[in-house]
């Protein structure tokens, strides 16, 4: 889903301008995480019915390494950037969804070649 790969790549937008302004995350930022995190947990529950379905023949493993890695890292990041209020809590949100955006760019390249 490209609105995944849009919708992260707001986010880091967002954290990039807090880092230039050297400000902490805020929790709007977080509430935006969270978005990309539904539609990550929402693409996931459409692959495993096309999964169940027959309706893509993907290698299992690379694919799913993708949709789990991913829905792992937003979460993660969305704690520590809570836990640290400093500059340094925009930058890991930064690095956190501009990953998302990599890995689910990655798994449509792996998704769309079945």
């Amino acid at each position: 889903m490209w609105t995944v790969v849009v919708a992260c790549a707001a986010v880091a937008g967002w954290s990039t301008w807090f880092v230039v302004r050297d400000r902490a995350v805020v929790l709007r930022q977080l509430w935006a995480a969270a978005v990309v995190e539904a539609l990550l947990v929402l693409q996931a529950v459409v692959a495993g019915v096309l999964a169940v379905t027959g309706g893509v023949d993907v290698d299992g493993v690379l694919f799913w390494g993708y949709v789990v890695t991913q829905m792992i890292v937003l979460p993660l990041a969305a704690a520590w950037a809570f836990a640290e209020r400093t500059r340094w809590s925009s930058v890991v949100l930064l690095v956190a969804a501009l990953t998302v955006a990599f890995l689910e760019y990655r798994l449509l390249q792996i998704w769309g070649a079945a």
